[in-house]
C-alpha cells in the first residue's frame, strides 16, 4: 500500500512521465486527431497552410496598407503584420487547446469505461494537435520574415520559449477536461475567457503602450510573457528572459502536477456521469 502511494506521489510530481510511458498511444491518437480534422474536407491538409497564409495576408493589408499601423518599439522597422502574427501564433496555441479541452473526454465517452485505457493522454493530444499547427504557423512566419526582413539566429530558441507554455497548457487541459465532464457549459465559458485573454495580452499592441499600472495587471495573463519572449527570439534577435522562463517553468510544473492529480481523482466518476 505504501509503495503504491509513493508511486502515485512520484507520478504527481512528474506528471509528464506518465505521458512518456504512454508515448505510443499518445502518438497514435495525435496522428488520428490531426488527420480526422482534415480528411473529410476538399483541400485536406492544405488548410494547415491556407488558413495562416490568408490570415497573414489579411493582417498585412488591413494593418499595413489601410491603417498604416506601426509597432512603437525599437523594432519598428519590422512590418506590423509580422509583430501581430508572432503574437497570434502563441495565442492560437492556447486558444486551440483550451477551446477543445472541455469537451475532449465527453467526445471519447466510449473509452471512459475501459479501465486500462490511459484517459490522461486525451487532453495531452488536444495540446499536441494545437502545437502541430503552431509549428506550421511558425514556419510561415519565418518564411515571411525572411522575405520582408531577416530571420535572427535567436529564432532557434523558440522551442525553449514554448516548453514551459506547453507544460502549462497540458496541466490546464487536464483540469478543463475533467470539469467539462460535469459542467457542459465550460466550452461556452472558455470562448468568453479566451476573448478576454486575447485583448488583455500584448498581441495587438506592445506592452510599453500601456501605463505601468496596466502593465502590472497584463503580465499576469499567462500568454503575455510568452508572447513577449517569442517576439524577442523570432523577430528582435534578442535572448529570452531566462530567469522569467525559469520562474514560468516552475509555476507551469506546479499547475501540471495539480491538474494531473485533479484529473486522476475526477476520472473515478466519469463513467457515472457519462
Amino acid at each position: 500500500m505504501n509503495r503504491r502511494r509513493d508511486f502515485r506521489i512520484r507520478e504527481a510530481l512528474v506528471p509528464l512521465a506518465v505521458l512518456a510511458r504512454q508515448r505510443v498511444a499518445l502518438w497514435q491518437f495525435l496522428v488520428r486527431a490531426i488527420s480526422r480534422r482534415y480528411r473529410v474536407s476538399a483541400f485536406g491538409f492544405l488548410w494547415v497552410l491556407i488558413v495562416p497564409l490568408v490570415t497573414l495576408g489579411i493582417y498585412t493589408f488591413v494593418f499595413g496598407s489601410v491603417m498604416q499601423s506601426r509597432w512603437d518599439t525599437g523594432t519598428s522597422e519590422l512590418p506590423f503584420s509580422l509583430q501581430l502574427f508572432a503574437g497570434l501564433i502563441v495565442f492560437w496555441l492556447m486558444a486551440d487547446a483550451m477551446a477543445q479541452a472541455p469537451t475532449c473526454i465527453v467526445e471519447h465517452a466510449n473509452l471512459v469505461k475501459k479501465a486500462v485505457f490511459p484517459l490522461e493522454i486525451i487532453p495531452a493530444v488536444v495540446v499536441g494537435a494545437a502545437l502541430f499547427h503552431t509549428l506550421i504557423n511558425t514556419a510561415i512566419l519565418l518564411a515571411a520574415t525572411a522575405l520582408l526582413a531577416h530571420v535572427p539566429a535567436t529564432a532557434v530558441l523558440f522551442p525553449l520559449v514554448l516548453v514551459p507554455f506547453v507544460i502549462l497548457l497540458i496541466g490546464s487541459a487536464w483540469i478543463l477536461a475533467a470539469l467539462g465532464v460535469y459542467f457542459r457549459d465550460m466550452a461556452h465559458m472558455m470562448t468568453l475567457i479566451l476573448t478576454g485573454l486575447l485583448f488583455l495580452s500584448p498581441v495587438f499592441y506592445p506592452l510599453t503602450r500601456l501605463s505601468p499600472a496596466l502593465q502590472s495587471i497584463v503580465v499576469f495573463n499567462p500568454v503575455a510573457f510568452i508572447v513577449i519572449q517569442s517576439r524577442r527570439v523570432l523577430l528582435e534577435g534578442k535572448m529570452p528572459d531566462w530567469t522569467g522562463l525559469a520562474i514560468y517553468l516552475i509555476a507551469a510544473w506546479v499547475i501540471a502536477s495539480l491538474g494531473f492529480i485533479f484529473f486522476r481523482k475526477a476520472r473515478r466518476t466519469f463513467a457515472d456521469v457519462l
